[in-house]
């Protein structure tokens, strides 16, 4: 084995490159609030959210298989385009009617769970196993580190800039700066981090046109016929079958989609988290970038731990991070409640490290992107889950307020039940995590 650098291979290059530009998105400070800026409500944003997720569930696993037989370059070049046209898709709808406005979101909202999927696995998988190829994967967790760090900074810059962009005041304040007069709206304004994510989708669309695979020019890949898709439904099939029969790989598959879905619809309700406990709007963006420089920190410790700590103890401490986290975030204490959110990055970060390591790990090449898909069904199955029952539960406490307080105005009621919602989040995790202990 190799113990030269693992970056001197060009696909552990291009997948960290890839991994920034698909995922470092301008509008993820402001996620929430351009859903309710565009017009739509907070249980339509859950709705169409929960849409993304099963969408991911219905097309994870069979694009794991089709990556493992038709290609994974394939499909990560698939995924480029998808996430060009989803962008496109909300960057020009007009605002004119609130029917057209949510069907363009329905639309991006499934071209996204599509590409979310056709990523899921198959960019691990080629950088993987170019690294059994050409280099030493004992090496992983240091490319693991490294790409989890640049996305990290990536983020910062992200959601700065897209905080900024997003803030008419801002964006009229610096085109004053250097000599313009203009008044642009928030209607205009909100759809400039859209914008800038667009020029990322196609950065990434670069990256992936670029990516070799190993064997690709001695072993051609078949085309998709009835043939190849029942091929890849026997690979889901074995797949399937090694996960249920390997139990580290269950193990590692259900405690991540445990601490994962709670911890991922945390996250996208951060800006609205983040109105409750009284910061303005325009420091979204910087407490944002601040919140994400712990990608820096978070891997390295991360790489501590995996040398140090057995699985079932990662797990373990991971498990009293979560729960602290969810009782800290129930406060809603104005300020210092970023406190709690910096624990669910920390907390998120943790288990995506440790899942890759352990599931990459011990799982042979010729089914590894349809065993990580299996992990993105079981995580995005579960976060579609709580997705309604967020949305549910959101009718159910606005409902309850309204009868014992009639006189609290709509937005009042909307912003107690956001907040007696979390006060669930900790008994709900208890119940999960011990079940599947149990189990």
């Amino acid at each position: 084995m190799s113990t030269s650098s693992p970056f001197r291979i060009l696909n552990i290059r291009l997948f960290i490159a890839f991994r920034v530009f698909f995922n470092a998105r301008f509008y993820y400070p402001v996620f929430t609030i351009l859903f309710l800026d565009y017009g739509l409500t907070i249980e339509q944003f859950s709705i169409l959210n929960t849409v993304w997720a099963i969408t991911i569930v219905c097309a994870e696993v069979p694009s794991g298989a089709l990556a493992d037989l038709l290609g994974r370059k394939r499909l990560l070049v698939l995924t480029s385009l998808l996430m060009i046209v989803e962008l496109s898709v909300i960057a020009f709808v007009p605002i004119t009617s609130m029917t057209i406005i949510f069907w363009a979101f329905l639309v991006n909202r499934v071209l996204s769970g599509l590409a979310e999927a056709m990523a899921s696995g198959a960019d691990e998988a080629i950088a993987y196993d170019s690294l059994i190829a050409e280099g030493n994967p004992a090496h992983w967790p240091r490319v693991l580190s490294v790409q989890m760090r640049a996305k990290a900074m990536a983020g910062v810059i992200s959601t700065t800039l897209g905080a900024m962009v997003y803030d008419p005041s801002m964006v009229n304040g610096f085109l004053s700066l250097v000599g313009f007069d203009s008044d642009l709206s928030q209607q205009t304004t909100m759809r400039f981090p859209v914008y800038l994510t667009l020029v990322l989708a196609l950065l990434a669309f670069w990256t992936t046109l670029r990516m070799r695979e190993e064997n690709e020019a001695a072993e051609p890949r078949p085309h998709v016929t009835l043939a190849t898709i029942w091929q890849a439904g026997l690979i889901t099939l074995k797949a399937g079958r090694w996960i249920l029969q390997t139990p580290l790989a269950l193990a590692v598959i259900l405690f991540g989609m445990t601490y994962d879905h709670v911890l991922r619809l945390i996250i996208t309700l951060t800006s609205q988290y983040f109105r409750q406990i009284s910061l303005p709007d325009a420091s979204f963006g910087a407490i944002m970038a601040a919140l994400t420089l712990l990608g820096l920190v978070v891997p390295k410790l991360a790489e501590f731990m995996v040398d140090r700590f057995s699985p079932a103890q990662n797990c373990g401490w991971l498990a009293l991070l979560t729960i602290v986290t969810l009782l800290g975030l129930t406060g809603f204490i104005p300020y210092l409640g970023i406190i709690p959110m910096a624990m669910v990055m920390v907390g998120l970060m943790l288990t995506a490290f440790f899942t890759s390591h352990y599931l990459n790990e011990i799982t042979s090449s010729e089914q590894r992107a349809t065993v990580l898909s299996f992990k993105g069904l079981a995580f995005n199955l579960a976060y579609g889950i709580i997705g309604l029952l967020f949305a549910w539960l959101i009718i159910y406490l606005r409902t309850d307020l309204s009868g014992v307080h009639p006189d609290w105005s709509s937005k009042l009621l909307e912003n107690q039940a956001f907040k007696d919602s979390f006060l669930w989040m900790p008994g709900y995790f208890l119940v999960l995590g011990a079940a599947i202990a149990l189990y």
